[in-house]
């Protein structure tokens, strides 16, 4: 294989690592966010209702 492509092929294997591990982190960030209000959510129903 030609020396130049293999560089160039372990440059976007480490990049689409990179952005592997950024996508993982902000779904799991957005979840977490998105559980939490709807905790809140239903927290502040029971007291809306009475």
């Amino acid at each position: 294989m030609d020396e130049k492509l293999y560089k160039k092929m372990k440059h976007i294997g480490a990049c689409s690592l990179v952005l592997g591990i950024v996508t993982i982190a902000v779904a799991v960030g957005t979840g977490v966010i998105m559980i939490i209000n709807g905790a809140r959510l239903i927290a502040h129903k029971s007291e809306s209702l009475f």
